[in-house]
C-alpha cells in the first residue's frame, strides 16, 4: 500500500506550488524505477492517469468505475506452487505498475474501508491512510497540518 500513497502523494504543494515527482521525465523514470517499474514515457503516462483517477475516486469526487480502463486487458491467472496456490496479475509491461496501486487502492477499500483519505488540511493535496485504531486521523502529517491548523483555530479563538 506504499506505493498507493507514494503515487497519491507524488503532487504535492510546496510553499504554494504544486510539485509533480512523474512531470519532468527523469524524475519520474526515477520515480517509477524506485517503485518497481520501467520509467518508460508509455508508464509515466499511465500512472499520472492512474493517479489523478485515483484522487479522485478517495476524494468523492469520482465513482470507482472510473478505474475501470485502467484494468482493461487484465487477467489474474492461478498458478500452483510448492507453497499453494498463488495468484498471477498478467497485465502489458507499461501498465504493470498502475495496475499493480489500482489494486492496493482495491484492497484497501476491502481491508481498511474508509481510512484513504485526503488530508482535512484544505491547502493541502496529500492523502493519508488512517492505521489508528479510532480511526480519527486527519492530517497527513500532525508535525505539519495538524499543527498548522490548531494553530489557526487557536488564533481566531482568540482573536
Amino acid at each position: 500500500m506504499d506505493v498507493l500513497l507514494d503515487l497519491l502523494n507524488s503532487r504535492p504543494l510546496v510553499n504554494g506550488e504544486e510539485q509533480d515527482a512523474l512531470g519532468d521525465p527523469a524524475a519520474g523514470r526515477r520515480w517509477a524505477r524506485e517503485h518497481g517499474g520501467d520509467g518508460s514515457l508509455a508508464e509515466l503516462a499511465l500512472l499520472r492517469e492512474a493517479r489523478d483517477l485515483l484522487r479522485d475516486v478517495v476524494s468523492g469526487h469520482s465513482p470507482p468505475a472510473a478505474l475501470s480502463p485502467l484494468l482493461d486487458g487484465v487477467r489474474r491467472v492461478p498458478e500452483f506452487t510448492s507453497d499453494g496456490l498463488r495468484w498471477t496479475v498478467e497485465t502489458p509491461p507499461h501498465a504493470r505498475l498502475a495496475v499493480e496501486v489500482v489494486l492496493a487502492w482495491a484492497a484497501a477499500e476491502e481491508q481498511l474501508p474508509g481510512r484513504l483519505r485526503p488530508c482535512a488540511n484544505d491547502e493541502c493535496q496529500l492523502f493519508l491512510l488512517d492505521r489508528s485504531r479510532a480511526n480519527r486521523a486527519r492530517w497527513c502529517s500532525m508535525a505539519v497540518c495538524g499543527n498548522r491548523e490548531k494553530a489557526r483555530r487557536h488564533y481566531e479563538r482568540t482573536r
